[in-house]
C-alpha cells in the first residue's frame, strides 16, 4: 500500500477519532486518547454501563492498532491487561469475528460476520462492549472463563468484580466516569446467541461514508494503473524478445 492510501486511511482515522472525542457525539462507555500523537495508535479505555453485567463500573484499557490500509483490514484490538472474559485471550486479544478477515473457510465464520470496509471504529466499539456483557460460549478463547460463566456463575462474577475494582485504579486523573443511564449498548438478537443481527452489527455496502467511498476509488485506480504497468512491461519484454530472435 502506498503513501497515498496511507494518507487517507489516515484522514478517515482522523475524521472518525473526532467524532468518537466529541463531547456531543462521544459514546460514554469509551474514553479514547492517541498514543503519542499517532492516529494509528488508539489508547481506550472500555466501560460498561449495563447494569446487570458483572463488568459494570469497571475501566478495562486496551489498545487499537490500524493496519496503514485501514478500512480494507480490519485493526486489531487487545485489553491491557488481559481481563477474565469467554471472549478473551490470555494475552488480552479479543475473539470476535467483526475483527477477524473474511474469506477464510476454515474459520467457520460467514463472510457478513467478518470484517469489511464497510466498517468503522464506532461498530467495532459498541460490538466489543456488547460482547462483554452477553458472551460468545460457543468460541470461547477462555475456556475456564467459558466453563465458569456456563455453571459457576457465582465464581465467574467473584473472579470478575475482582478486575473491576482493580481497574478503577486506571482511570485517568480529572475523568468523570459515566452514569449507567448515559449509554447503554444495544444487545443481540436473544432469540439465536449465535446469530450476529445484520441490522445492528453491520452497515451495507451502500451506507459507506464519502472518505471511505472515495479511498475505494482511489484503491480502485491503484490497481488498474498496477495492471497497465505490468501490461507494458510485458510488451517491451516480448518486443525485446523478438529482437534477440532476429539478432
Amino acid at each position: 500500500m502506498n503513501s497515498k492510501s496511507s494518507a487517507a486511511s489516515a484522514s478517515l482515522l482522523m475524521k472518525q477519532f473526532k467524532e468518537l472525542t466529541d463531547p456531543k457525539k462521544a459514546i460514554p462507555s469509551f474514553h479514547i486518547t492517541l498514543e503519542d500523537d499517532n492516529i494509528f495508535a488508539w489508547n481506550i479505555g472500555v466501560m460498561v454501563q449495563t447494569e446487570d453485567s458483572p463488568y459494570n463500573g469497571g475501566y478495562f484499557k486496551a489498545q487499537m492498532i490500524f493496519p496503514p490500509d485501514y478500512p480494507y483490514s480490519p485493526p486489531n484490538f487487545r485489553f491491557t491487561p488481559a481481563i477474565y472474559h469467554p471472549n478473551v485471550y490470555k494475552d488480552g486479544r479479543l475473539c470476535i469475528s467483526i475483527l477477524h478477515r473474511g474469506g477464510d473457510e476454515t474459520s467457520g465464520e460467514l463472510d457478513g460476520e467478518t470484517w469489511s470496509p464497510a466498517q468503522t471504529v464506532e461498530t467495532v466499539l459498541i460490538s466489543i462492549v456488547s460482547l462483554l456483557s452477553d458472551p460468545n460460549i460457543s468460541s470461547p478463547a477462555n475456556v475456564d472463563a467459558a466453563v465458569a460463566w456456563n455453571k459457576d456463575r457465582k465464581r465467574f462474577n467473584e473472579r470478575v468484580l475482582q478486575e473491576v475494582e482493580k481497574s478503577k485504579a486506571n482511570i485517568p486523573e480529572g475523568f468523570v466516569m459515566p452514569t449507567n443511564d448515559a449509554y447503554v449498548a444495544p444487545k443481540p438478537n436473544n432469540s439465536n446467541e449465535d446469530v450476529v443481527d445484520d441490522d445492528f452489527w453491520y452497515e451495507s455496502e451502500d451506507s459507506l461514508g464519502d472518505d471511505q467511498m472515495d479511498m475505494s476509488d482511489d484503491y480502485e485506480e491503484e490497481e488498474e494503473e498496477d495492471y497497465e504497468e505490468d501490461e507494458d512491461e510485458e510488451e517491451e519484454e516480448e518486443d525485446q524478445g523478438e529482437e534477440v530472435r532476429k539478432a
